[in-house]
């Protein structure tokens, strides 16, 4: 299921002027409380990342990630995810590792992590 998105300019701004920023070397995430009741989320890749090919291969990244590791609603927080140099270059199972730590770091609440397969032997 697809999140709501932000879409305005002057809301990622809102974000980046009052929301918290957790960083690490591949994702920043910026989460700002809002009062609507429902979780929005925005991706940004800038031009420092590479031409558009570039940027849009990390935004789908960001979206594999995020949406295998983040419920639905987590209440009501916009959410921004920053690409970093080296987001392009990842698989989004990497990435994951890393939005789960920011979102911990954060204090926002996560899906479960999928079981490990079984390495024994089947009977």
């Amino acid at each position: 299921m697809r999140y709501r998105p932000i879409c305005k300019n002057k809301e990622f701004g809102r974000v980046y002027a009052r929301g918290k920023s957790y960083v690490a070397p591949q994702l920043v995430l910026y989460v700002f409380k809002n009062r609507l009741g429902y979780t929005r989320v925005g991706l940004t890749a800038t031009k420092k990342i590479g031409k558009a090919v570039v940027r849009n291969r990390a935004r789908r990244v960001m979206r594999a990630a995020i949406s295998a590791c983040m419920p639905y609603n987590v209440g009501g927080y916009d959410l921004v995810f920053v690409a970093r140099g080296v987001t392009p270059k990842l698989k989004s199972t990497k990435l994951e590792k890393t939005v789960r730590r920011l979102l911990s770091q954060a204090g926002l609440p996560q899906k479960e992590a999928p079981a490990p397969a079984a390495g024994g032997e089947e009977k």
